[in-house]
């Protein structure tokens, strides 16, 4: 039963940096396309309408 101790808090940090890892992941392209789809708004409010 030694060895359960040392297996357990393996496994406990090996998931919990996987699941750091996809965590920020997911906040990293959420911002990258948070920037992506801003753009174009922006982009188009500052275009002048031309009447026609």
């Amino acid at each position: 039963m030694d060895w359960f101790p040392v297996v357990f808090i393996v496994f406990k940090l090996a998931l919990l940096g996987v699941g750091m890892f996809f965590a920020i992941k997911w906040h990293y392209d959420k911002g990258k396309r948070a920037k992506a789809s801003a753009k174009p708004s922006v982009r188009s409010e500052q275009t002048p309408k031309v009447p026609e």
